[in-house]
């Protein structure tokens, strides 16, 4: 199944609910994505423009974005980003095929 890696930042008043509160959110975000078919590959924490990232393996794009809206839905986030990932293996067929792909920069000159 395909990765998502989705980067997310809460706002100030769930850092300060999670203050009071501490809850392990591994295990209910966990439990979201199973339902929806998908799985938790991995939650991470971090300081800076992120607050945290998540790994997860979805059946499909559209599955993926469905996820993606339900979360930022919930008002909870100041930023939440999904992108997909690939594998290495994926990255060297994609670079076999851009090399042949004849793409013209706009403003470029095409060559007959």
């Amino acid at each position: 199944m395909p990765l998502y890696m989705s980067t997310f930042g809460y706002k100030p008043e769930v850092w300060a609910e999670l203050i009071k509160s501490p809850e392990n959110r591994e295990e209910t975000v966990r439990e979201i994505l199973e339902q929806a078919g998908c799985k938790l590959k991995g939650l991470w924490y971090s300081f800076g423009e992120a607050d945290g990232f998540v790994l997860i393996e979805a059946p499909d794009t559209v599955s993926a974005a469905a996820i993606a809206i339900a979360i930022t839905s919930s008002g909870a986030f100041r930023k939440f980003e999904t992108a997909v990932v690939i594998t290495q293996k994926e990255l060297l067929t994609a670079l076999e095929q851009a090399a042949e792909v004849a793409y013209v920069a706009p403003g470029a000159a095409v060559h007959a």
